[in-house]
């Protein structure tokens, strides 16, 4: 039986989610503030994990950088109605998905079944891509430039990996629905503002043979610059 960690300070609303995943299969556990969400994270290994951004003793922001030190679980962040930041925010640092306040239980449930599913996706996928000093590998979620590891985000890794892996164009749309989900409602600007920290990350590190090139009113594609793989 998987794992749903619930994080939130409103016990009505946990009773409420507790039940619902309760009926879809999941064995649950109840956090009601930051500081708990961390202890119960590192007790009890969740597959997934419902966090709220307003808490007491550790806000969802942080719970989620914490948590992102060690471990690529999947993370659906509540957020409340209309702070457009903080769903910006909650992707950025490594969520995978996000709920807006006030929200259905059902709702809830579908998210997370579409979370559960690309995981399984990728899982069957090959894990490991290798050009010239460039290696992603998604078995870990890492990536190394030489014999560099270099300290990327969740979604960084996969829109890279997504870029690498094919010799082609991707409009931002493109981008979206794959390494967010056909479910996810968000907009362009988020895949720019990733495209934008992920390339200041791999600047600080020479790779002469391979970019990440803009290709101006269409979106973007991994650029060889070298005709010789390794």
């Amino acid at each position: 039986m998987q794992k749903l960690l619930i994080v939130d300070d409103n016990k009505q609303i946990t009773s409420i989610l507790e039940e619902y995943a309760k009926k879809e299969g999941y064995n649950t556990i109840i956090a009601l503030d930051g500081e708990q969400a961390i202890e119960l994270f590192n007790k009890e290994n969740p597959d997934i994990i419902l966090l709220d951004v307003m808490m007491p003793k550790k806000d969802g922001f942080t719970v989620v950088r914490e948590i992102r030190r060690t471990s690529n679980v999947p993370i659906i962040m509540i957020t409340a109605r209309g702070e457009d930041f903080e769903r910006i925010m909650g992707l950025e640092i490594g969520a995978d998905d996000y709920i807006v306040k006030p929200f259905s239980p059902g709702e809830v449930m579908a998210r997370i079944r579409a979370v559960m599913r690309r995981i399984v996706r990728e899982d069957a996928k090959p894990q490991i891509f290798t050009y010239d000093n460039l290696t992603i590998s998604l078995d870990d979620y890492s990536v190394t430039i030489g014999d560099e590891k270099i300290s990327l985000t969740k979604k960084e890794i996969e829109i890279l990996w997504t870029l690498a892996t094919s010799n082609k164009v991707f409009t931002r749309e493109n981008l979206l629905d794959i390494v967010w989900g056909q479910d996810y409602f968000g907009d362009t600007r988020t895949v720019d503002s990733h495209i934008k920290r992920l390339r200041a990350k791999l600047e600080e590190h020479d790779h002469p043979s391979w970019d990440i090139k803009t290709i101006w009113g269409v979106g973007y594609k991994f650029e060889v610059k070298s005709n010789e793989k390794k």
